[in-house]
């Protein structure tokens, strides 16, 4: 039985959360009306001043309070070099786990032409605009590993062909620190055509 009021509905919308369940939802709602309404009110404030000044960036789509990111506004950075990631916490990781210089792409999602997203829904017209300029020499495609990512990815690299920029997939595989007895057999496949001499 679903309860109503402000409490229940509070619950309700706290489910809309990533990996937040009822029970869940529920725990949040209490808490912070039991324990920090301080912190509650902050949250609601800072969520509502996000809601507002937040935006896509104009070059790379990620979100920016700026026109710019501040990524796109780097210029020690390679223009060579894109990076092109499915959402804007892809490149937020991948900026902060490596030594990569270059400028990122946010599609925004990976094709799938069952949930009708196709490339006008990913930008990909934008992405073509900016490999025309011919300033760009490789993309790195660092979409997911699904089937869908596959897809978008071979997808992306037949437009790159087109302006003779070079495609690179990130590798997959056999985690650092990993066992192969603890690896699933379609990980360890991918890892064993994936090889590199040394």
């Amino acid at each position: 039985m679903q309860k109503k009021g402000l409490l229940g509905q509070l619950i309700q919308n706290l489910c809309c959360l990533p990996g937040v369940g009822p029970k869940s939802a529920q725990r949040i709602a209490f808490y912070l009306l039991q324990r920090d309404r301080n912190g509650a009110r902050l949250l609601a404030d800072t969520l509502l001043t996000a809601l507002k000044n937040i935006d896509h960036c104009e070059q790379c789509r990620t979100l920016t309070e700026q026109k710019l990111c501040d990524i796109c506004s780097d210029n020690s950075r390679s223009s060579a070099l894109l990076c092109i990631v499915e959402n804007p916490s892809d490149a937020w990781i991948i900026d902060q786990a490596t030594a990569f210089k270059g400028y990122y792409f946010i599609l925004h999602g990976k094709l799938s032409p069952l949930d009708g997203i196709g490339p006008n829904e990913l930008g990909l017209d934008k992405l073509e605009s900016r490999l025309a300029e011919g300033k760009i020499e490789e993309i790195i495609l660092a979409t997911n590993s699904t089937v869908e990512g596959e897809a978008t990815a071979y997808f992306i690299s037949e437009i790159a062909k087109k302006y003779q920029v070079n495609a690179s997939r990130l590798a997959h595989g056999v985690p650092m620190g990993g066992e192969l007895e603890f690896i699933d057999s379609g990980t360890l496949s991918h890892a064993f055509k994936g090889r590199k001499l040394l």
